[in-house]
């Protein structure tokens, strides 16, 4: 509470309402005078921060200790208590990604792909598979005559390397199938070709950024590496946060029967709050992560083990007791979801994965 003294005056402020106590029961603006100290701007500032404070820790932990407790509280509608369960998502996911981008991702050497390792033998024989294809349609180019003759040399390694960056094989990404030296190449083989046979607008677009992608990238494999692996790395938290509403919609499928009792809203708190806990089990199994690299002890790799499958328990027992159904049939419904999220995860993964390669 505001230590500002309380206006004589008992119209509000804000927005004119008659006020009938200390706050106004129309938009909740304290009846206070408008001009106050310095003194009184800091220690109302310290009040908001050891409120939330104390709210925050209050809140995790019954968030942690009794799974599902705070969701049902909110659906039940007590909620002074503790802290909204958004406000508590912001700020978790923030101090979670904060940390996570300075001290616990890796270095630039961790994500860049090795491009100067050896072509196992499986790779050898697609690549060989691909010159011979190629020598069929040009049977007197030295030049891939000579790459046969080292890919088939099995007794010295072969990398990415050692391949031409102008040739078909280098191109360092391709979703359509399609490999074109240029814009041009590709522009002029679709100018002769029937108009009905033409690619339409979207895979002409998909089409010329992988050109330009290649182009940028022919001869730099290891920069491109890089910067798709950078991308796709800060792009996690658009990815959990567009998982949310979807983990949400598998909870109403999974619990379709329910409508009338949980709406969708109720099922997106319960996601709110198991993403919250999932942020602070993460966090706990990335500061192990750093105490084993610096001390070397096995043993926290046995304690991160446990805590990924308490998760897991975590999820079960939220769901038993926020939705109150019998252990077998919370069990079937459980198994459900973890389908049906990894399902959803695999599905976001792989758009991520494609918006990353065509924004580098």
């Amino acid at each position: 509470m505001s230590h500002t003294p309380e206006r004589k005056e008992k119209d509000c402020l804000n927005c004119g309402t008659i006020v009938q106590g200390y706050y106004c029961q129309n938009c909740g603006q304290q009846n206070v005078a408008p001009k106050e100290t310095f003194w009184h701007m800091v220690t109302h500032f310290f009040y908001d921060i050891t409120h939330f404070d104390s709210n925050f820790f209050h809140t995790v932990h019954h968030l942690v200790l009794k799974p599902g407790f705070l969701s049902k509280e909110y659906m039940l509608g007590r909620r002074a208590s503790y802290l909204h369960p958004v406000k508590m998502y912001v700020f978790t996911s923030a101090i979670f990604f904060l940390l996570f981008f300075n001290f616990f991702s890796p270095g630039e050497d961790a994500i860049t792909i090795n491009t100067d390792k050896p072509f196992d033998a499986e790779q050898r024989a697609k690549y060989i598979v691909t010159l011979e294809k190629q020598l069929k349609k040009d049977t007197g180019n030295v030049e891939i005559k000579s790459r046969l003759v080292l890919i088939k040399d099995t007794t010295r390694p072969f990398t990415a390397e050692d391949i031409p960056g102008d040739g078909e094989w280098r191109n360092y990404i391709s979703f359509t199938g399609t490999h074109y030296k240029s814009a041009k190449e590709y522009d002029s083989l679709q100018n002769a070709m029937p108009a009905d046979k033409r690619d339409g607008w979207f895979k002409r677009r998909i089409v010329k950024k992988e050109i330009s992608i290649n182009l940028k990238y022919r001869n730099k494999p290891s920069e491109a590496n890089k910067k798709f692996a950078e991308s796709i790395f800060h792009k996690l938290p658009y990815m959990l946060f567009v998982s949310l509403p979807l983990f949400a919609f598998i909870l109403k499928l999974v619990y379709i029967r329910r409508n009338k009792q949980f709406y969708f809203a109720d099922h997106g708190v319960f996601t709110i709050h198991l993403y919250v806990f999932t942020f602070l089990l993460m966090l706990a199994v990335f500061s192990l992560n750093a105490l084993e690299d610096v001390t070397g002890k096995g043993i926290f790799t046995l304690v991160n083990f446990i805590l990924i499958f308490a998760l897991f328990f975590y999820l079960y027992k939220a769901m038993r007791k926020f939705y109150g159904q019998r252990r077998a049939k919370t069990i079937f419904k459980f198994i459900l979801v973890i389908i049906f999220s990894l399902i959803m995860m695999l599905i976001l993964l792989l758009l991520f994965l494609f918006f990353s390669a065509i924004t580098l």
